[in-house]
């Protein structure tokens, strides 16, 4: 059942969110012990909650991630120096969400403060692909696309930095969104004006998507960057009929990022197949400058503001790649921080000059398909040595430097039976006309919506 269907019932008095929430805990019994998606459920506090039936979410159950608090639920950021913390306040996201029918029922697994693309803490564990439970399920929103593969929720909040709602999506078969910075709330408590991470909506198809960032959307002052919501509602958008679409697909943005044939033979495999008269594709990627430098600048200075308000009673047990991160942070120079501006501003006047003839910017996700759960990060890609845990997350930098929304759109199988997603980049606040263009291209391309038994590999 969609999420859309499922708040329908709701509204019409057949259901009820405890029925709901006795089917996901249900759900959750049958396959958490294969995939350890959600890592801590709060039941009680879900039953006890109140939601109005005209809201927009009716009262459905939802997960968070555990990088987001919600007051008296176990918010552990996957790190040990918080791994009995519980919060007495919930985010400005949670109360938003909650005051729009949302009801949450559990938090979702996530790295160590959100680092890295593979989905493992020392307090819970790792979350394991569905699809084969023998493969990671990326990160950092693994635990929440997870929990929409295998059916234990309808709706799953994620966050995006380099590509942790993205890549996540990619490798379970769902739908992941990174909207515009300011779309969905604001970034972190301590860093309100800064604007490389974002939180978004993880769902299982394109419409469920759109209604999920609608209950996220719209101004408040907690949050220095957000504005209102749109007149129209995304939902509303995405239906619409989407005209004359024009794509450009790139397999490696101009040779930035390293992809696999396997990968983007897939991903040619389903632009080719759409056979519609209204779409159009052609190979072009814009020159992108100074890329990997500029993103790199703007992770290290988030990591570093975080850090630096972060007690030393938790920062002590911070694993070695976040060390190496907070290292990087100090090393680099003013200087460093003002040319990246310089640049991004550069990257971000070339795709807005690249969207006046094109709708999106086709790419991969990630260039190769999952690995087994216990590699933390690739060494190589398609025989291209990787510096570090960031250098394979490279297709993920252009949305987040430039400020772009970047839906990831199931679309194919390896030969091996693993989800692929393509990622299409939009244009600035173009949310309504990315999600009606991925919803057009996910009707044409007919693929089953993914809800899936863990595969046990």
């Amino acid at each position: 059942m969609s999420a859309r269907d499922a708040i329908g019932l709701l509204r019409q008095g057949e259901i009820t969110t405890a029925d709901l929430i006795d089917a996901s805990l249900a759900r959750m019994d049958q396959v958490e012990p294969d995939v350890n998606a959600v890592v801590t459920r709060c039941p009680d506090r879900a039953l006890a909650a109140t939601a109005a039936g005209d809201s927009l979410l009716a009262g459905l159950p939802i997960g968070i991630k555990d990088l987001n608090t919600v007051e008296g639920v176990r918010t552990t950021f996957g790190t040990k120096g918080m791994a009995d913390h519980v919060p007495n306040a919930s985010d400005p996201l949670v109360l938003r969400l909650e005051e729009r029918g949302g009801v949450v029922l559990g938090k979702t697994n996530t790295p160590e403060m959100g680092a890295g693309a593979n989905t493992f803490n020392a307090v819970c564990g790792a979350t394991r692909n569905p699809w084969n439970t023998r493969m990671n399920a990326a990160g950092s929103s693994g635990g929440a696309a997870v929990s929409l593969a295998t059916g234990e929720l309808w709706l799953s909040h994620g966050s995006d930095f380099g590509g942790s709602l993205r890549s996540p999506a990619n490798y379970c078969g769902i739908i992941g969104l990174r909207p515009s910075p300011g779309i969905a709330g604001g970034s972190s408590a301590h860093l309100g004006f800064t604007n490389g991470g974002v939180d978004g909506p993880m769902a299982r198809d394109v419409l469920d998507c759109a209604l999920f960032l609608d209950a996220m959307a719209g101004y408040d002052p907690v949050w220095p960057i957000s504005f209102p919501a749109p007149e129209t509602p995304y939902l509303e958008t995405a239906r619409r009929d989407a005209g004359e679409i024009r794509i450009a697909y790139t397999p490696d943005l101009n040779g930035f990022a390293a992809v696999t044939s396997e990968i983007d033979t897939v991903l040619r495999g389903a632009l080719e197949s759409l056979r519609l008269p209204s779409v159009t594709v052609e190979e072009h990627c814009p020159e992108l400058p100074r890329l990997d430098e500029t993103f790199r600048a703007l992770r290290c200075l988030s990591f570093l503001g975080s850090y630096q308000v972060t007690p030393e009673s938790i920062t002590r047990h911070y694993k070695d790649t976040i060390k190496g991160n907070l290292a990087d942070a100090r090393a680099m120079t003013f200087d460093d921080y003002v040319q990246a501006e310089r640049d991004r501003a550069t990257v971000y006047n070339t795709m807005a000059a690249f969207f006046k003839t094109h709708d999106v910017l086709a790419c991969p996700v990630n260039g190769l398909a999952p690995l087994p759960v216990e590699i933390e990060y690739p060494t190589e890609v398609a025989g291209r040595p990787m510096r570090d845990y960031i250098d394979w997350l490279q297709f993920a930098f252009l949305a987040t430097v430039a400020g772009l929304p970047a839906l990831s759109l199931p679309v194919g199988f390896t030969p091996s039976g693993m989800p692929v997603g393509l990622q299409l980049i939009g244009p600035p606040r173009g949310e309504a006309r990315l999600l009606q263009v991925a919803h057009t291209l996910e009707q044409a391309l007919n693929l089953p919506v993914t809800l899936i038994d863990p595969i046990k590999g």
